[in-house]
């Protein structure tokens, strides 16, 4: 079930429904502000729309190189299984 939370985001407070427990919510809203401080700490504008899009662009980065990584883990796992599969054949 989703539950209602207010998270803060560049000082602007948001209402978001979601089915994470209250303490993930914090974790995903600190990440987040942490996130968008480091970007806009190394900018020498404020401005807040540039700020959100490169945060936006660097975390999805983040994601599909775990993404990426989790494949390229799943495929050598396979091969693992598969060579001691092998090896208990013999």
């Amino acid at each position: 079930m989703k539950t209602s939370h207010a998270v803060t985001v560049l000082g602007r407070e948001l209402s978001v429904r979601s089915s994470a427990p209250e303490l993930k919510v914090r974790e995903i809203e600190a990440f987040v502000n942490g996130k968008l401080r480091e970007i806009g700490g190394a900018l020498r504008s404020g401005d807040a729309q540039l700020v959100l899009s490169l945060a936006l662009l660097n975390i999805a980065e983040e994601l599909l190189e775990l993404r990426s990584q989790r494949d390229r883990n799943a495929v050598v796992g396979s091969r693992i299984d598969s060579l001691i599969a092998t090896l208990n054949t013999v």
